[in-house]
């Protein structure tokens, strides 16, 4: 995978840019004032990310990804994910019939949900599954493949299914090791800074 580099990135007007983000040169960003990436972002081929979008440290979006920020925004706090082909919204249209849809028609003509959703520290999303405007998943949540999430979720649980529903606890481990990598990373910085 190709990666756009990083005078390139600096030129595309991010609202704020951290160190080692790895952006791949086929993916798409609109509204890069809006958008902040955090150190060591990674966003793979075939993905969308636009309107206001904010991603933390150690975040990976992987391919066909699709993060719509809208007015609203997303969040995506740190060491969470995105797997193969998931839909994150922060609007949507009203599908009862009531009012017209689509961006090609005036807003007084539509309802559209619009609400801000949070992918919470250590959130990991399967592959293919949808995030709908509003949800808040929990420090740790894992949602299992093909799940559409509608409602905000428990901290460390398990949730699969359309609608996705809790299913177990998630093991809170990996906070061992993140202690570990942070204190390695900081270390390494330090001697950085001292070389």
């Amino acid at each position: 995978m190709a990666f756009i580099d990083r005078q390139q990135l600096l030129t595309m007007g991010f609202r704020s840019l951290g160190r080692n983000v790895l952006i791949s040169e086929k993916a798409s960003l609109y509204n890069c004032d809006l958008i902040d990436l955090g150190d060591n972002t990674r966003i793979d081929d075939f993905c969308v990310v636009s309107g206001r979008v904010s991603i933390g440290q150690n975040v990976h979006i992987a391919v066909f990804c699709n993060v719509a920020g809208g007015e609203a925004g997303v969040t995506m706090l740190d060491f969470s994910g995105l797997a193969y082909g998931c839909q994150v919204f922060a609007q949507s249209d009203d599908y009862s019939g009531a009012t017209l849809t689509n961006p090609t028609v005036p807003d007084k003509y539509k309802s559209e949900k619009k609400q801000p959703v949070v992918i919470g520290r250590h959130a990991i999303v399967g592959t293919k599954s949808i995030v709908f405007p509003g949800v808040v998943l929990g420090e740790g949540t894992a949602v299992g493949a093909n799940s559409m999430v509608t409602k905000s979720t428990e901290a460390w649980s398990v949730y699969f299914g359309s609608p996705a529903k809790r299913i177990s606890s998630r093991s809170m481990d990996l906070l061992k090791l993140e202690a570990e990598y942070l204190a390695e990373t900081r270390g390494a910085r330090t001697l950085e800074h001292l070389g």
